[in-house]
Formats: structure tokens, C-alpha cells, sequence
């Protein structure tokens, strides 16, 4: 199993309809995957699932996220169970690490089809990163409880791939470079950067650069401070870049100066995204991957430019862009949709591209 952390500093640059997407990808290409929705906003959540399924989980948990072992006690076993025979939040399963309770249950991932399933997100993570910041300095220590909550992400990632047989879990994150992503960040494998062809993904990408320094360097000195026992809850190296994606971009197919059809600027920023990565990301995250790919966005152009409105017929109907067409439509889309169904399913080729791309750096980074 691999975990692979979708991360920016910078917002709106089409993370979670990447994240989304990837993941339809690599479950229709054979490969068993789940999603975390670590980002507190829920938006992979929102893009997935019903509005009211969302609900019926959130409200179960209630009681639950304001005082774990008082719920759990207060509840009859079998009724405790059965909450566990449907699906329940990433919050909900972090809970028990953070108010200290043991638990081992594992609800069953929300299943998007027979290959992919997710794991919900839940507003009030931000409970959850506020536990983080206050334990992490006994996780130097080797505090047993503070490294649980540390690597609990990481750990259910390990049971749900034992459990269900995930090949891949992808973790979606907020552009936020506080305690949450630290651990996230510090505990997956693999991580790519999606960014727009603009100044700003430069800076996010530079910050990105400064926190990674300081996390690698926490990471190295929990290592170095912790038993062997202990260091077996942290992955084995640091986090790896698998590259970055130039996303949602306008293509502009009269442009000659360029390959990728974008504006002058946005191909200038373009160029300048690996620039930026040798010089700010710490060579040891990126060094694995050859020069001449770390140069190239993921996929190449595959799914480099704009989607126009087509993500937002994939939010409203929960299904990737290239099975809207097979849905119920309502009247006031039949038109738009119907006029334009071959856009909708190119998209899948396009993104199956991406895919393989993506594990094929995966497969030359290895373990």
C-alpha cells in the first residue's frame, strides 16, 4: 500500500477535483483505492457524497466528538457496534487517539463503486490538529499516547489496507502548513503539487519548501531520539515529490512560442515550477526523480487545461466528469450536457494518462 498526499499552499488550484478524480482513475484502471478527506472544509466529501448521507454520518457522531468515552459508555454494545457497520468520518476514527481511549474498530469505508471507497471528512478537524500541536513536543520524548495521535493517520491507513486490500490511499489536505498537514505530510510516502501557471502557485510552492524543511528536520530528530520500537509507527524515510501538475489551466491553441497551447505569461510561470521546486524544496524530497521528468508537469498536458464547468456537473450528480452523461439529468443540464457528452468522456482517457504517469514515478522511486 501507498499513500499519496495531494498538497499546496496555495488554494483553488483544483486540488480536490484532482484528488477526486485520481482516485475514479486508479479504481477504474484495476488498482483498489481509498480517500482520506483530511482537509477540515470537506470539499472531496462534498464532491462524492450526498449532501443528507453527509449528514446522517455527522449527526451519529455528534456525542461521539464531544466526549468519546462518555458516548461510547452511555451507548449499549451492540448499538455501538452497529454504528461501525456503516460508514463513519475520519474524525469520528481519530477521535479514540485523541481523547486517549483505546479503540481498535474500523468502520467500513463509503463505497463510490467497487474499487474505490472514502473515508468522509468532518468539520470540526480542526479538534483534532488543536491535540496535535499541544502533544507533539512529548512525540520527542516518545510519549506513547502523543505518538499515536502523531501517526493515527497513518496507522488507520495501514489497518483500512490490510482490512480492505487498498492499494493506494490518497490523502487530501487543506493548502494549510500548520499541525495537521505537518503530520500528514510527515508520515506519507509520496506527495504531488498541483499548480496554476501563476505567481502566486510560485510562492505557495516556496512556502511549501520552508515548512517541508522544518518538518524533515522534526522528523530526523524524532528518529534519531526514538527506539527502534517506537520509530516502527513513522514510515521509514521522509515523504518523496512525485512531481507537480499544471492544472486548470486557459488553453490558448493560437499560441505558437509554446508546446503546452497556454498564454506567454502563464507558459513563463509554467517554466518557472521546477525552477522553483530545485531551489526551495530540499533536494533529498525530489533527487530520486530524473531532471528531465522533474521538468515535465505530471501527465504532460493530459489534464493541464481548464474543465470550463464540467467539475461542477461532477459535483452535482457525485460522479467523475466522464460518467455525468450516464446519469439521471435534470432538464435544466440535459441540453448543456447532452451537446457536449464527448467532452465529458474524453475526460477519462485524459485522466487514465495522468495516472500512468504518476505510477510510473512511483514505481522508479520504489520503496
Amino acid at each position: 500500500m501507498k499513500t499519496i498526499s495531494i498538497f499546496n499552499n496555495k488554494g483553488g488550484v483544483g486540488k480536490t477535483t484532482l484528488t477526486y478524480h485520481l482516485a475514479w482513475a486508479l479504481s477504474e484502471m484495476g488498482h483498489k483505492t481509498l480517500i482520506f478527506d483530511l482537509d477540515p472544509q470537506c470539499n472531496v466529501t462534498i464532491m462524492a457524497m450526498k449532501e443528507e448521507t453527509i449528514h446522517d454520518i455527522w449527526v451519529k457522531e455528534d456525542s461521539f466528538i464531544e466526549d468519546y468515552k462518555r458516548a461510547r459508555d452511555n451507548m449499549p454494545s451492540k448499538e455501538y457496534d452497529d454504528m461501525f457497520a456503516d460508514s463513519r468520518s475520519i474524525h469520528f476514527l481519530l477521535k479514540p487517539a485523541e481523547d486517549g481511549v483505546e479503540s481498535d474498530s474500523l468502520s467500513k469505508p463509503y463505497p463510490l463503486n467497487p474499487n474505490l471507497g472514502i473515508i468522509p471528512g468532518r468539520l470540526t478537524m480542526h479538534l483534532f490538529e488543536d491535540k496535535i500541536s499541544k502533544i507533539w513536543s512529548d512525540v520527542y520524548r516518545g510519549e506513547p499516547q502523543a505518538i499515536r495521535i502523531a501517526t493515527k493517520i497513518r496507522s488507520l491507513a495501514l489497518k483500512y489496507a490490510e482490512q480492505y486490500d487498498y492499494e493506494y490511499v490518497i490523502m487530501d489536505t487543506s493548502p494549510s502548513l500548520g499541525a495537521l498537514n505537518k503530520v500528514v505530510i510527515s508520515t506519507t510516502d509520496y506527495f504531488m503539487i498541483p499548480a496554476m501557471p501563476d505567481l502566486f502557485s510560485l510562492y505557495g510552492i516556496r512556502n511549501i519548501g520552508g515548512a517541508l524543511k522544518e518538518w524533515k528536520k522534526e522528523f530526523e530528530m524524532i528518529m534519531h531520539f526514538l527506539s527502534e520500537e517506537k520509530r516502527s509507527a513513522f514510515p521509514k524515510s521522509f515523504i518523496k515529490l512525485l512531481g507537480y501538475t499544471i492544472y486548470n489551466a486557459k488553453k490558448y491553441t493560437s499560441a505558437t512560442n509554446n508546446d503546452w497551447n497556454l498564454a506567454r505569461a502563464h507558459y513563463h510561470y509554467a517554466q518557472e515550477i521546477p525552477k522553483t521546486i530545485e531551489k526551495y524544496i530540499d533536494e533529498s524530497i525530489w533527487n530520486n526523480i530524473p531532471q528531465e521528468m522533474l521538468e515535465k508537469p505530471i501527465g504532460g498536458t493530459a489534464i493541464m487545461h481548464t474543465h470550463n464547468t464540467l467539475p461542477n456537473m461532477a459535483q452535482k450528480y457525485h460522479v467523475p466528469i466522464w460518467h455525468v452523461p450516464e446519469q439521471s439529468i435534470e432538464e435544466e443540464d440535459a441540453s448543456t450536457i447532452r451537446g457536449n457528452r464527448r467532452f465529458y468522456e474524453e475526460t477519462k482517457d485524459k485522466y487514465q494518462e495522468f495516472t500512468r504517469d504518476l505510477l510510473s514515478r512511483i514505481d522508479l522511486l520504489g520503496e
